[in-house]
């Protein structure tokens, strides 16, 4: 194997200022000839030339692209690369890492943008989800919008559609209330601005093509004389921070409350209940009925009162227990009978232990409905509400969200929900 001599010096940086640069690093620079800049910033850098050198420079204006590679390999002597930030993340490493042997390249990474931005921000980032769209589709972003992250910073391209689509996507997730959205410009530079912006807003005409977006979860009230009637969004209930989906989500939940033919008056029970948003939604709708909630998760009753809060409703009894330990010890006195029952969040044993304990207290005219997504489950369960003198009927729930890419639009398909239905 042929020994490497010469070396590739990739320098991360976080200003245009010479003197913002390491002891090391301003005379690495001046005794290196040979120097690839980013064209947005190759008269900054090429200005540099003038601190002192002996050395005749001589620059190269890169686009990051094949060009430069060639470029690299026609050196014979030791170059330096100029970069923003840390090389190594979302930057030019991974492609000279592609080309290049390790011995070839020396990296010498500064603060990265999003440090910067945070730091700026006055808010910790250990646990930010990082995105780059730069050069890149925004399926990732999309994926992290859907967890929910406490924070989430993005790298964006120089244009303004990347801005654009990041909107558009937190529109089509409903999720324009939930953060709060910090566009940071020119970080580390003489320039440097950073400005919460109103989404429901157009952007500003005046965006500096260097920027990055940063999104924290918004701290607010949420009122509920402002909900619709029917079909409250997903980012109005609040879910188990580690769980963020662990919730039915609103086209679901619209057709399972149809298919419950609310009552005026009555006794409805939420099993595996979550963060209530089926029962709780089914009290706003009815505000007479009795809404009993039961889930074996910790947490999931103050979870439940909190978002009963945001919906301006109050359940009657919420339980966090296990079903199968009510039943088997048949402590129901807490809980009236029946009249609806939403059978979520456990397995098809669990599911036919809770039609053959409660089926005795349901009477004709009364509904289960059971939320599947294991199709192996379906023919049990509708055999044993049919043994049970229910008549039953399953439906399929499959939908498609669009979302904004750089292209247009894609559809994103929901995960296919069966729900069946057994009326006594």
């Amino acid at each position: 194997m042929t020994e490497v001599n010469r070396k590739i010096h990739v320098i991360g940086i976080n200003s245009y200022k010479f003197e913002d640069l390491s002891f090391k690093l301003k005379n690495l620079f001046l005794e290196t000839e040979n120097i690839a800049v980013p064209n947005s910033f190759f008269d900054e850098i090429k200005s540099w030339s003038q601190k002192g050198s002996e050395k005749k420079k001589s620059f190269f204006s890169s686009k990051s692209n094949e060009e430069l590679i060639q470029w690299l390999r026609s050196q014979k002597t030791d170059v330096i690369l100029i970069s923003r930030g840390d090389p190594l993340w979302f930057g030019i490493g991974r492609i000279l890492l592609e080309n290049f042997s390790k011995d070839e390249l020396n990296f010498y990474p500064s603060n990265t943008c999003i440090q910067l931005a945070f730091s700026k921000l006055k808010i910790p980032w250990q646990d930010t989800i990082n995105i780059s769209i730069h050069g890149r589709d925004s399926s990732r972003l999309v994926e992290a919008l859907k967890a929910r992250p406490y924070s989430l910073s993005i790298i964006t391209d120089s244009n303004a559609i990347s801005l654009e689509i990041i909107k558009k996507n937190l529109s089509e997730l409903n999720l324009i209330d939930f953060y709060d959205f910090w566009l940071c410009e020119e970080i580390g530079f003489e320039n440097e601005t950073i400005r919460k912006l109103n989404l429901k807003e157009l952007l500003p005409s005046d965006i500096s093509s260097l920027n990055i977006v940063v999104l924290t979860k918004t701290k607010r009230n949420y009122p509920n004389n402002n909900l619709p009637l029917f079909g409250i969004s997903d980012h109005i209930f609040k879910t188990f921070d580690d769980r963020p989906n662990l919730l039915t989500k609103r086209e679901v939940r619209v057709q399972i409350l149809a298919d419950l033919e609310l009552p005026k008056n009555g006794v409805i029970w939420d099993i595996g209940a979550g963060c209530g948003s089926i029962g709780l939604e089914a009290l706003k709708l009815r505000p007479n009925l009795d809404l009993f909630c039961i889930d074996k998760r910790l947490g999931s009753k103050e979870l439940i009162l909190e978002n009963s809060e945001r919906l301006g409703v109050k359940p009657k009894f919420i339980c966090e227990e296990d079903i199968i330990n009510i039943l088997n010890t048949k402590n129901l006195s807490p809980f009236e009978k029946p009249n609806r029952l939403v059978i979520g969040g456990c397995n098809k044993k669990t599911k036919l232990q809770i039609i053959n304990s409660l089926d005795q207290l349901m009477s004709t005219g009364d509904i289960i409905v059971i939320p599947i997504i294991d199709l192996q489950t379906i023919k049990e369960l509708k055999e044993e509400l049919e043994d049970k003198n229910f008549k039953t009927n399953l439906n399929l729930i499959q939908t498609y969200k669009s979302l904004s890419i750089a292209e247009g639009m894609r559809l994103e398909p929901n995960n296919p929900v069966f729900l069946l239905k057994g009326k006594k």
